[in-house]
């Protein structure tokens, strides 16, 4: 039974916090989301790291995050969408876990955050352009980092999750 972390990439909305949730408490393993990770660090969200520190200063953060959160093996990581920008990111990313990729559609993606104004890169006129922006740039990112790349649209989390553990090697369950 390998030890290594099951980490979870993928675009804002993708349902990386809850499917890693499911597949942690299947797993017996410890769950720990990034973004949520920071939060707490900080005692702020998200939104007002950006707005006191810029996408910069949050993204030093993430990273710093990264480093603490797979500094320890047998855990499910979600990730931040962007967190994959970064080679240092990615480098640590790839030596200290198996890397998923939640593929989910700009659609998928409008249909999740509708209602979540929590997210700071969508506070745009235009949030279906900013994401297809942002999936543009980011997809071949994830897509070459991952060791498993699944498509999540129109799919129930419970089920995702659970064709997600079928195929991990078998090693990692």
């Amino acid at each position: 039974m390998s030890h290594r972390n099951i980490i979870l990439v993928g675009p804002m909305g993708s349902g990386k916090s809850t499917i890693g949730n499911i597949i942690a408490r299947r797993l017996h393993r410890e769950f720990q989301d990034s973004d949520q990770f920071i939060e707490k660090r900080t005692g702020v969200d998200i939104a007002r790291i950006f707005d006191i520190e810029g996408e910069q200063g949050f993204r030093d953060r993430e990273s710093n995050a990264l480093i603490e959160l797979l500094s320890q093996d047998n855990r499910v990581i979600a990730t931040g969408g962007g967190s994959v920008l970064r080679k240092d990111n990615q480098k640590l990313l790839k030596q200290r876990g198996y890397i998923i990729f939640l593929d989910t559609s700009v659609n998928q993606q409008m249909n999740r955050l509708a209602r979540d104004k929590k997210r700071p890169l969508l506070q745009t006129e235009n949030p279906r352009q900013r994401l297809e922006v942002l999936l543009q740039e980011r997809r071949p990112i994830y897509l070459d980092l991952a060791d498993l790349a699944v498509k999540t649209d129109r799919r129930a989390a419970r089920r995702l999750a659970a064709d997600i553990i079928n195929q991990l090697p078998d090693n990692l369950t």
